[in-house]
């Protein structure tokens, strides 16, 4: 081991085997060595493949703050390794526990207020077919848990509804949230979002419809009845998302329509009322006000945003596995600083 102008310089053994063709550095093993990048460095290395696009990462972050010459292949298979070994932690139900304690995740509240809220959507990504062509977008589903008072947030990711849902059950025992009474889940209008919720934390979960998503349906349906006059359109769609917010969606339930009206708009008309009638039990707005709970999915919208950014940039197209294993470094990342700091602290290399 040789210390030149301050840097450290490490010297092994290299090994290379005729017959099979194989070459390999044993010690290394011993170091924890990974494409001859150290154990400091390396959450480094992945930090900036999750926020950056790798050749950015490479060329520009890691050489210019860390005086660091990489190749972006480099930070990419550093990267995707890394989120590789914690999605399977997550999947197994080994949640990554923060460096430091969080104790308002299971502090007591006020009176009527749940320990933590669930929200969950998703978002497209943009993905790659053979011959590196362009091929249809995925959604890739985001979840999150955070505290009323939006002190904390736990984020996951994954391509698969039902096994984000497990990992939501997971993250929640995790952070001592056991009782489903703990828990509100505020999410919009997607199919199968409140049933895979459902199916894993609890039938008798509480779920509310956010209001947003709820209110651009009678939008909708007046931009259809009132298309031609903007004046009398936008008077109805006031009206009617005053009675939403102060009496819930059953309120709406007994819109009726001039006889003459078209057929086209009774058409839409029957949609809206089927769309409350199936949400009746998710928007008593009323009530959700008077106990102080969140009737909106923003924190949930802005999550897709934040990890989304990472997957959408001009240009990018990804393969599952890829796209998979940096969005699940990069919602670790943006749930606390912490938390990404116990991620690296795990052992995780064999023993000597």
């Amino acid at each position: 081991m040789l210390t030149v102008h301050g840097e450290m310089k490490v010297q092994r053994a290299y090994y290379y085997c005729g017959r099979c063709k194989q070459s390999f550095i044993p010690y290394d093993d011993v170091l924890g060595l990974v494409d001859e990048i150290s154990p400091g460095l390396m959450p480094l290395v992945c930090l900036a493949g999750t926020l950056l696009p790798f050749v950015d990462a490479a060329e520009d972050v890691l050489k210019r703050f860390a005086g660091v010459r990489l190749s972006a292949s480099t930070v990419l298979r550093c990267t995707e390794a890394a989120g590789e070994r914690l999605r399977a932690q997550q999947k197994e139900g080994r949640m990554v526990h923060p460096m430091q304690a969080e104790p308002k995740w299971t502090a007591p509240g006020e009176a009527g207020q749940p320990a933590a809220y669930v929200g969950l959507d998703a978002f497209s990504v943009p993905m790659q077919g053979p011959g590196a062509g362009k091929a249809e977008h995925r959604m890739l589903y985001t979840a999150l848990l955070y505290t009323p008072q939006k002190e904390h947030t736990r984020y996951l990711v994954d391509f698969e509804l039902d096994a984000l849902a497990e990992q939501v059950r997971s993250q929640a025992r995790a952070l001592g949230l056991a009782q489903v009474s703990d828990l509100i889940a505020v999410t919009d209008g997607g199919n199968g979002l409140e049933e895979a919720l459902q199916r894993h934390l609890a039938e008798n979960l509480t779920t509310i419809l956010d209001w947003y998503h709820a209110a651009e349906h009678l939008c909708d349906f007046t931009k259809v009845w009132h298309a031609h006059d903007e004046e009398t359109r936008a008077q109805w769609q006031h009206e009617a998302k005053s009675i939403l917010y102060e009496q819930g969606g059953e309120a709406l339930l007994a819109i009726e329509l001039p006889p003459r009206t078209s057929g086209e708009v009774r058409e839409e008309l029957r949609k809206l009322i089927g769309y409350f009638e199936n949400n009746r039990h998710r928007t008593d707005y009323p009530t959700y006000r008077a106990n102080g709970w969140d009737i909106g999915s923003g924190p949930t919208e802005a999550g897709c945003k934040i990890i989304g950014e990472r997957l959408k940039a001009s240009g990018m197209r990804w393969v599952e596995e890829g796209a998979a294993t940096v969005a699940a470094l990069r919602s670790l990342y943006v749930s606390s600083g912490k938390l990404w700091d116990g991620f690296w602290s795990q052992p995780h290399w064999a023993a000597a």
